[in-house]
């Protein structure tokens, strides 16, 4: 069953500490999840417990149904991946083995006394099994660009022409194609500070020359283009004094040697950088993707991050606005990428995030455990800061100055430094624009295991089944028999296409290629969309009429074949149907026929709330919509309720503060703490004073009351007052219920239609006989 927290969006962290005994107390550490939207930063020494608190918050966000982008330098974000409900040995003893080798124990009986541990850890926070499985149902996948060892990436598309909601904002613009020229530099050991050199200039002018004309760029077009620009300036001065063939060519030859190393192939391979399909699934659910880049080199780690950073900032660029929390991105270490007096080419796309992503429902955070080197400044825009314990002085004094100083009224400043000194372990300050003061706190017990940093071989068997998911998915071509003939005399009215062999075998295959574009009418729904189509269907002599279900869609332009056969070549025998169709009018027909019955938009339409999909959005893009239209239902409704609420619970309190007046001075004490219970979760709830004290028991009050035997009448009255504050606690908790089946995403009826051409608007542009090789 959801906690309280869970139904209104809270993150659960932890407990507050007593900051005179450094112990727990019994209130519950909650901030909430939109909070983050102003992003926030974890500092603390190795050991402080950053990675716990890293991990707890994504934990969170999972568990609303709030996506995670993880970048991890270290390899530790991967533990996310260990996680089982059932708590069952079997689980953990692949986690455990390595560390059970180590302390000289038998895996089995370790794995065994660790999952008792994790279970028996989890509960003590009162979180249960149920909990643990909802956080597991949650897809989680570890990628490893330039690696086998998890999911592979393709970086290529990374150099596809930016978004134009990128293109039409100038700022916008040059940051994006500065950061990606200097990564690209950086990649090959070229200075990446200095932005008046003649290679940044170079690769600017030719990114930026492809980007204006619609031309993505990968990097053997690079090297082409490097070395034959298609431009004969830079700026005024002609381009062999600006930067002359010779020195071209030999920072070609550098991307040139970096294309040709083996180990470079692999980011070529996998999926290819597509922020939408990293955060969801194909049903709108939240993912969680983490990028381990532990085992790159310095250049390929800024590289890398330099391009996801871009990919992110893009992708952001296409969403709506909104006030809720749409998603996090999570780095765990920023020491390198963020320093404050270089300008190393991550800064920049992250300082745009940090300024920008707040309107978009964006939470960026930030994980370091060298607090000395970071642009404070830059990190102006960040809320909320989480701070573990330092190990020296200077690490203590760069936080407080890069806090500006403002360390709240609770805390004195030598007693913030005396603390900051000798935290305990998973112990953290808490300073948050969104809270009166700063506190005091301790993370919850987390419901991954804590492995540490995950090896290759951990990462390989743990990503194993989504390698072999997508080897499945992969189409295998069948081998078949065929007879070959030499050239046959054709019908004149057909067309005919021969593909260039260069390997001079002359051995072609029949196919038909065809042309065709389809509009898509619907005034209605203001859809006006046409989308050209090219085909190529496989012919073989026993077939007995042309059957366009077996076509593929096929890119290759084939009327920029030549129309002459190659002499001495050797071709498959045509069936009879193509033989005596003359101009292939029947074929085409059939094509027609065949278009009007399978094409169409795809669209997807919920009818209740009323909302239908945009031409070629997804159904996971349209899924994401739908519930971020749902989430922002439930929240104006619940902002209603606490309107209501917030009168009804005044009320109470001016009559819980009239009884207070009538108690006796012997019992004002236990009379304080009752009305402090009392106002603890209303007062939680609305936001009218600390979230964290939602955890205080608010029916102890009453029975602590009732076992004094006697008590006077206006004893009788605080009770009374606090029984009715407790079932309004009730009565608004199943209210919000009642609003969180109302607008649960799996209640909603998605169904799909199409819209359809009408025929008169199919045009088959060309049909011809095309033969492959």
């Amino acid at each position: 069953m959801q906690k309280i927290y869970e139904k209104l969006g809270l993150f659960y962290l932890g407990k507050d500490v007593d900051k005179e005994t450094l112990d727990f107390t019994e209130a519950l550490t909650l901030l909430k999840n939109k909070n983050f939207t102003t992003h926030a930063a974890i500092i603390g020494m190795t050991g402080s417990g950053k990675t716990g608190l890293g991990i707890g918050l994504i934990e969170e966000a999972a568990i609303d149904n709030i996506p995670s982008i993880i970048i991890d330098p270290k390899g530790d974000m991967g533990d996310l991946c260990l996680t089982d409900p059932e708590f069952s040995p079997n689980s953990f003893e692949p986690w455990v083995r390595d560390e059970a080798a180590a302390k000289g124990e038998d895996p089995k009986i370790y794995a065994q006394k660790i999952a008792s541990m994790w279970k028996e850890g989890i509960e003590s926070w009162d979180q249960d099994s149920e909990r643990v499985a909802r956080f597991a149902a949650v897809e989680k996948r570890i990628y490893t660009p330039g690696s086998s060892a998890g999911l592979p990436v393709n970086i290529l598309s990374s150099l596809d022409v930016p978004p134009s909601e990128i293109m039409e904002e100038s700022d916008t613009y040059a940051s994006y194609l500065k950061s990606t020229t200097v990564s690209l530099l950086s990649l090959i050991g070229e200075e990446t500070d200095a932005l008046d050199t003649p290679e940044y200039i170079l690769l600017a002018q030719i990114l930026n020359n492809a980007w204006i004309s619609g031309e993505t760029m990968g990097i053997e077009k690079i090297i082409g283009q490097i070395i034959n620009p298609p431009f004969q300036k830079i700026g005024v001065l002609p381009l062999d004094d600006f930067f002359p063939q010779e020195k071209r060519f030999k920072l070609a030859t550098k991307f040139n040697a970096l294309l040709a190393s083996p180990s470079f192939a692999l980011w070529m391979k996998g999926e290819s950088l597509d922020i939408q399909k990293l955060l969801y699934d194909e049903n709108g659910k939240a993912k969680v993707s983490i990028f381990s880049i532990a085992h790159l080199n310095d250049e390929e780690r800024m590289f890398f991050v330099t391009l996801l950073l871009n990919k992110y900032t893009a992708w952001m660029r296409r969403q709506s606005g909104t006030s809720r929390l749409r998603t996090l991105l999570y780095m765990d270490e920023i020491y390198g990428f963020f320093p404050p007096t270089k300008n190393p080419p991550s800064k920049e796309p992250m300082l745009l995030l940090l300024k920008q992503a707040r309107a978009f429902g964006i939470g960026v955070v930030l994980s370091t455990q060298n607090p000395v080197d970071l642009d404070y400044k830059g990190l102006s825009n960040i809320g909320t800061w989480f701070i573990g314990r330092l190990q020296t002085t200077q690490d203590i004094e760069r936080v407080i100055d890069g806090l500006g100083g403002q360390i709240g009224s609770s805390f004195e400043k030598s007693e913030i430094k005396e603390l900051l000194a000798n935290l305990k372990k998973r112990t953290f300050f808490l300073k948050s624009a969104h809270l009166e003061d700063i506190r005091l706190f301790g993370t919850r017990w987390v419901l991954s295991y804590l492995k540490g940093p995950l090896k290759k071989d951990d990462i390989s068997q743990l990503m194993g089944p989504y390698k072999q998911q997508t080897a499945q998915s992969e189409p295998v071509r069948a081998a078949s028999a065929v007879s070959e003939k030499t050239y046959q005399q054709i019908d004149a009215s057909i067309p005919q296409y021969f593909e260039p062999d260069p390997t001079g075998t002359n051995t072609f295959f029949a196919t038909l290629g065809a042309k065709a574009t389809v509009r898509f009418f619907n005034q209605r729904r203001g859809i006006d969309e046409e989308e050209s189509l090219v085909f190529s269907l496989p012919v073989d002599e026993s077939d007995k009429r042309i059957d366009w279900e077996n076509a593929e869609e096929d890119p290759t332009d084939f009327e920029k074949f030549p129309h002459k056969a190659p002499s001495q070549a050797h071709f498959t025998a045509l069936p009879r149907v193509i033989l005596e169709d003359r101009g292939l009018k029947k074929s085409i027909r059939e094509l027609k026929e065949y278009l009007y019955q399978t094409q169409g938009i795809t669209l997807w339409r919920c009818a209740s709330p009323k909302l239908e999909s945009r031409p070629g959005e997804s159904r996971s893009d349209f899924m994401v919509r739908l519930d971020d239209l749902l989430q922002e239902k439930k929240e104006a409704e619940i902002d209603k309720l606490k309107e209501r609420y917030g009168k009804k619970e005044k009320t109470l309190l001016d009559r819980l503060a009239r009884a207070k007046e009538r108690v006796a001075k012997e019992e004002a004490d236990s009379t304080s703490s009752l009305i402090e219970a009392g106002i603890s979760v209303l007062g939680a709830l609305f936001g009218k004073t600390s979230v964290t004290k939602i955890g205080r028991a608010v029916n102890k009050s009453g029975k602590i009351l009732k076992e004094r035997g006697e008590m006077s009448r206006a004893q009788q009255r605080v009770a009374d007052v606090q029984e009715d504050i407790e079932l309004l606690s009730e009565e608004l908790e199943e209210k919000i219920d009642q609003l969180q089946e109302k607008y649960d995403i799996d209640k909603c009826e998605v169904s799909e239609f199409k819209i359809k051409p009408r025929k008169t608007d199919i045009d088959i542009e060309s049909c011809a006989l095309v033969w492959r090789i």
